[in-house]
This record gives structure tokens, C-alpha cells and sequence, in this order.
């Protein structure tokens, strides 16, 4: 039987859109990764909310300056698809300690049956662990990030957290 895990913490959490394009003020799909998570038991600090340009160096900059902080989760959002600017996943893939296979193969079944057919065979979503530390790089689109973060994030954070603090 699954039994509901209650932190007694609020979790520590970062947001990192990757896009050559977006700003704060036009960058949807990080805020709206931000807002879902003020519904639950996280923090996101200022600093701890950026954009990156679609480059490995630069993305991998910084996660490795989170990584080296208190953070519990890391979620991306942008640079996952098929484009050869879309650079997200080979960035985050050499750093992966394990891959939680599972959050794409969902995310890619939901996305088909709830939201894009056929082109969810696309989506490149990823999650996984750095060191201690869990990681989920979703597409960019808000209806990705609400698909994703809704129906998978959300609903396991306090248990995925808690699992990597055992």
C-alpha cells in the first residue's frame, strides 16, 4: 500500500528555462513551472530561477552551481526537442548518477492520449538523480509543463525527496 510521505521541510527547489529567446517577462513555461510549484510544499528562491541560452556550457555552468547547494530538485523546461539548438538533454545526460526512466515513458504516454497524438514521440522529457539530487527536464510548451509538472512532479515530489534522503 502507498502511503502518502510528508516532509518536515518545504523542499528546496530550481527552475532553469533554456531558450535563445525568452525573457522574464515572456518566458511562460518557467513561470508557470514556478507558480504549480508555490501550490505545494517548495520554495523557489530568487536566485534560484534563471534563463540560459541553448548551449551545453552554459547549462551545464548552471546546474553545477545548484548542485553544489542545499537544492533538492532541479526542473528545466525548454531545449528538449529534435531542433539541433535543442541542446538540454545532452547536457543533463552526462551528469545523470540514474535516469528515472519511468517520468519519460509517462510523460510521453500521457502527452499522447491527453494532449499532442502522435507528436508526442518528440518529447525527449527526462528525469533522474545528480548525487542527491533530482533533476526533470520538461518541453517548454505550458501545456507540457502543466501535463508534466500536474500529473508526475507534483503528485511523487515529497516522496521522490524523501527517497533521496533516506
Amino acid at each position: 500500500m502507498h502511503t502518502n510521505v510528508k516532509l518536515d521541510r518545504e523542499i528546496r527547489c530550481a527552475v532553469l528555462t533554456v531558450s535563445d529567446t525568452r525573457t522574464i517577462e515572456t518566458d511562460k513555461g518557467g513561470q508557470t513551472v514556478k507558480a504549480l510549484l508555490e501550490t505545494s510544499n517548495t520554495v523557489v528562491q530568487s536566485e534560484h530561477y534563471r534563463i540560459v541560452k541553448d548551449d551545453k556550457t552554459e547549462i551545464q555552468a548552471q546546474l553545477r552551481e545548484w548542485l553544489a547547494t542545499d537544492i533538492d530538485v532541479i526542473i528545466t523546461t525548454g531545449g528538449t526537442g529534435i531542433a539541433p539548438r535543442d541542446v538540454t538533454i545532452e547536457s543533463v545526460s552526462p551528469l545523470l548518477t540514474k535516469e528515472i526512466e519511468g517520468f519519460g515513458e509517462l510523460f510521453r504516454y500521457l502527452s499522447y492520449t491527453e494532449d499532442v497524438g502522435t507528436r508526442a514521440l518528440l518529447s525527449r522529457a527526462v528525469g533522474g538523480t545528480i548525487s542527491n539530487k533530482l533533476i526533470f527536464c520538461l518541453p517548454g510548451s505550458t501545456g507540457a509543463v502543466k501535463l508534466g509538472m500536474n500529473k508526475l512532479i507534483l503528485p511523487e515530489l515529497n516522496h521522490l525527496v524523501h527517497e533521496m534522503n533516506k
